[in-house]
């Protein structure tokens, strides 16, 4: 039987010739968190949890949207025949978040500012998508970096001169450690900060534990550590969609070659880009989750917090309250990315 998945493809980014598409996720991990009095929390260097054992066979569908691919029946074999676009340069499973285990595809060998569609196929009979994404332009000069277990959500293009052959992308391989031993150092430096807390026996949250604050703590420093190479929207002269809607645009912030680095350890830029501006979500959700004593705080939103981060997209930027956003996402479907909320 045919059956169509409520859940999607997740698009990690593109550059001009390459993606990073994730399949739908498909096998929570199995997290428990430590206990009194033997509260331990990971290393700073991430050790993942065994692969399953058995994971779904999924089937990437890949093509270019000119083709009108959404057009056709929503059925495996209608989706098979297609003409796919790109190479499958590296597939391998992944577990990017707590949503659980996705496989992962680097693919390469695709045409720069053109619109593809996305599709995977679960099992020979279940279809996830589309998702709809684009490439960067011709002149995009940013790498692609993923595959971090100390940064397991970083699944994007990075302002860092291009990886070694015969890399396709940057790994844990082939960054410097210039640029990953002060981000683990930062880590554990954190990590046993907190822990002078009695972290599971006292408690400072009903709602939130030692592990999750760094587990939050983790995901902000590695998306202000990695800066999100992006471009402008072109050809938009308007403010408003066709149909009389706000248009809404990301939070963009251009960098001038040569201009000192949101990240010190990045060293100065020899070319100019757009920068993907973090979501506020990731430094509030760590703001929340962490105890006071730390003096974790986050910009104000009234005070130039978007001169740094992506403001209002996902909640609506009042203090206190969560959602009512103009997206309420850090991104969607139809490959529009916001703000930078890996």
């Amino acid at each position: 039987m045919h059956e169509h998945l409520s859940t999607l493809p997740f698009l990690g980014d593109t550059t001009s010739n390459q993606a990073l598409i994730y399949s739908p996720a498909f096998s929570s991990p199995n997290i428990t968190d430590p206990t009194y009095p033997n509260y331990a929390l990971p290393a700073a260097n991430l050790s993942f949890p065994t692969a399953p054992s058995s994971s779904p066979n999924f089937t990437l569908i890949f093509a270019n949207s000119s083709q009108s691919i959404s057009s056709l029946p929503q059925t495996a074999c209608a989706l098979r025949s297609m003409r796919r676009s790109g190479t499958v340069l590296e597939e391998q499973l992944w577990l990017r978040d707590t949503d659980g285990w996705r496989t992962e595809w680097l693919l390469g060998g695709l045409s720069p500012s053109t619109n593809y569609t996305v599709y995977t196929i679960q099992d020979d009979t279940k279809i996830s998508g589309p998702i709809y994404i684009a490439t960067k332009s011709a002149s995009f000069s940013c790498p692609l970096v993923h595959s971090l277990p100390y940064c397991p959500s970083v699944s994007f293009a990075a302002p860092l001169s291009a990886p070694a052959f015969p890399k396709n992308a940057h790994d844990s391989t082939t960054l410097p450690s210039s640029l990953t031993d002060p981000l683990l150092s930062y880590v554990t430096n954190f990590t046993t900060s907190l822990l002078t807390f009695a972290c599971g026996r006292d408690f400072y949250s009903p709602l939130q534990s030692c592990a999750d604050c760094q587990r939050g703590y983790r995901k902000w420093l590695c998306t202000i550590s990695f800066p999100r190479c992006a471009e402008f929207p072109s050809n938009v002269t308007t403010s408003t969609t066709d149909d009389g809607a706000q248009r809404v645009f990301p939070a963009l912030l251009p960098q001038a070659s040569g201009t000192p680095p949101r990240n010190p350890s990045l060293g100065n830029l020899t070319t100019s880009f757009a920068q993907l501006l973090p979501c506020i979500e990731t430094c509030t959700a760590t703001d929340r989750a962490c105890p006071n004593f730390l003096g974790f705080k986050c910009p104000v939103v009234a005070f130039n917090a978007n001169e740094s981060y992506g403001v209002g997209y996902i909640d609506n930027g009042r203090p206190g309250i969560e959602g009512g956003g103009l997206t309420g996402v850090a991104q969607d479907r139809w490959g529009n990315v916001y703000c930078n909320g890996s």
